[in-house]
């Protein structure tokens, strides 16, 4: 994978990268949306410094620590990537409440579609706004997607400095019991 310019970057604002997803997975990770450094490239969470793929090793849910342009070899392990708001920006804070809960509403309408044991949202702020749950903390939620049970797991962004590798790697490892018998 190339790495991007600067002006590649700048162009970036607004792009799109397409789920990486199929029907009845064990696990649908979601992101809250595309960092412009993901969107120039193509491929989720692709920014250098990103936990999210050393952490999926890590946690035991790939053999190895994949790249993010083979991010397609998840889908075999029965897992698969999406976001809430599909447009990039160079921040989460870019987006506005309105964006979150109209996000919401479509992954509730992937989540019914596609099936998976369990849905796992990466950040828990962009739960609360996306959901309207202004009290979910970390963990399984009670409340389900049609068949799929719904988990917050820390964002791996390089800038969520309270959760460090070790523990988002323990993260995964948990989730992905949990999709094992879910």
């Amino acid at each position: 994978m190339r790495r991007p310019t600067a002006e590649d970057i700048k162009n970036a604002a607004g792009k799109t990268v397409p789920d990486v997803i199929a029907s009845r997975l064990k696990v649908l990770i979601c992101g809250i949306n595309p960092g412009l450094y993901t969107a120039a490239v193509g491929h989720h969470f692709a920014r250098p410094g990103n936990r999210f793929w050393p952490a999926l090793h890590l946690g035991g849910v790939t053999p190895r620590r994949f790249a993010p342009e083979e991010e397609a070899q998840l889908l075999p392990l029965g897992f698969g990537i999406t976001n809430i708001v599909a447009r990039a920006t160079a921040s989460a804070a870019e987006l506005t409440r309105e964006e979150l809960e109209a996000g919401g509403r479509e992954l509730v309408g992937k989540v019914v579609h596609y099936r998976p044991r369990i849905l796992a949202i990466l950040g828990v702020t962009a739960y609360r706004a996306a959901f309207d749950r202004p009290k979910a903390s970390p963990g399984p939620q009670p409340e389900r997607i049609g068949d799929s049970a719904v988990w917050i797991i820390p964002n791996p962004s390089g800038l969520n400095a309270h959760c460090q590798l070790p523990e988002l790697a323990d993260w995964f490892r948990r989730l992905k019991e949990a999709s094992e018998t879910a």
